[in-house]
């Protein structure tokens, strides 16, 4: 089945630039392990292919290493991919695509990172796995690092506007889920610093694992 992104998708990530200044980067630990799992840390000149790249905040951070790797970062969404090919990061080659349709050949890279996926989507990609037919092996490894921002509540709310789930909104849809977020967080048992500043706390969790020796991707997945 030929893919097609959704049109929740397509208009919740519309505002591509707003997306890129709000959303939170990964934390530098939870990279440096990812990469080293993956077996390309210190690799240098590895191809990897950064799927579903969004606006390049995680290419971004492959781009700046060391190892200067050479980056396939593929998105679908075109406003997104926009954004991110405006960077020019070093590496980087940008490509219309999804993971039924990435510019490389089979058994061609090094790796490949999905570092933000819609759920809802992960049944039609090649990383399915099929008991006949099965692509990757099951997942080799998971782990998770938690992390914390301090941020002033204007910003929270930004970042908290830039999901695609409250991007779609607007009128006195927004306005509602604006009051609430201003509600909780204007709380008194909320620590605050003495720039009025409050913790935002998150946990990056991520996943590994390894292609099926012999087992090529297949047109369309």
């Amino acid at each position: 089945m030929p893919f097609q992104l959704s049109s929740a998708a397509d208009k919740g990530f519309a505002g591509a630039s707003s997306y890129d200044t709000h959303r939170p980067s990964y934390p530098d630990a939870a990279v440096e392990d990812l990469l080293k799992k993956l077996q390309v840390k210190d690799l240098k000149r590895a191809r990897i292919v950064d799927l579903g790249a969004g606006t390049g905040k995680f290419t971004e951070l492959l781009a700046e290493r060391d190892e200067a790797y050479q980056i396939i970062a593929v998105e679908p969404h075109a406003e997104m991919r926009k954004e991110c090919e405006g960077k020019a990061l070093k590496g980087v080659k940008v490509f219309e695509g999804n993971a039924g349709n990435m510019p490389v050949e089979s058994q061609s890279v090094d790796a490949v990172i999905v570092a933000q996926v819609f759920d809802r989507q992960l049944s039609s990609t090649p990383f399915t796995i099929q008991a006949a037919d099965p692509l990757f092996s099951l997942p080799l490894g998971e782990t998770s690092i938690e992390f914390t921002y301090r941020l002033s509540p204007e910003a929270i709310w930004d970042r908290f506007r830039s999901l695609s789930q409250i991007a779609v909104l607007d009128g006195q849809e927004l306005a509602a889920v604006r009051d609430k977020v201003f509600a909780a967080m204007g709380a008194q048992d909320i620590e605050r610093n003495s720039g009025g500043e409050l913790p935002l706390h998150g946990r990056s969790v991520y996943a590994w694992t390894s292609s099926v020796p012999g087992a090529p991707l297949k047109n369309g997945g």
